[in-house]
């Protein structure tokens, strides 16, 4: 099967909204058929996660109220990318903002696309450790609680839908998948 058959080519795009951190856009697109289609698409600002180590065996988290799911959840620290940062700097702010903590040693790891469906939403993962502290006010809109956890007891939280955030999710795998394979390291 050839690689054109997937190929969309956007013809129109009308922005139906432009917002702080997102933008909302209609695309017509000309499908490999000459026929046409139309996608909503959600121009998300990039982002990042940081599974932060806070000993062995112990990953930083913050609980914080979602209001788009009504609940109050625990997610690793993460944030937006500002227009002047990259994206390891905006890691090592959005720790000290969120946890206190400033990252003696950070590495990234790998991107992820949350759901490239209908946004082209990016979040960079970085793997922080010997964490110093450091505390950046939080923004004005936060209000967040940060604590660190047991591994495995974060594992139990996530296989018993007590962490349901998608990047939370990804990130206790990650360390519990070096915690098996003893690559276990602060």
């Amino acid at each position: 099967m050839s690689e054109d058959k997937f190929y969309e080519k956007s013809i129109k795009s009308d922005t139906i909204y432009d917002g702080k951190i997102l933008k909302l856009r209609v695309d017509t697109v000309e499908l490999y058929n000459k026929k046409y289609s139309k996608r909503e698409i959600v121009d998300h600002q990039k982002g990042v996660g940081i599974i932060a180590f806070d000993g062995e065996n112990k990953l930083w988290l913050v609980k914080q109220y979602r209001i788009a799911i009504d609940k109050v959840t625990l997610e690793i620290p993460a944030g937006l990318v500002e227009s002047n940062e990259v994206p390891i700097e905006a890691a090592k702010r959005e720790l000290q903002e969120e946890i206190g903590y400033y990252p003696e040693k950070i590495d990234f790891l790998f991107n992820m696309h949350s759901s490239p469906g209908f946004t082209n939403d990016k979040l960079s993962f970085f793997k922080a450790s010997e964490l110093k502290e450091s505390k950046l006010e939080e923004d004005e809109d936060e209000n967040l609680i940060a604590k660190s956890y047991n591994i495995d007891d974060l594992w139990e939280m996530v296989l018993n839908g007590e962490i349901t955030d998608a990047k939370t999710v990804i990130a206790i795998q990650y360390a519990k998948n070096l915690k098996l394979k003893n690559e276990f390291k602060d």
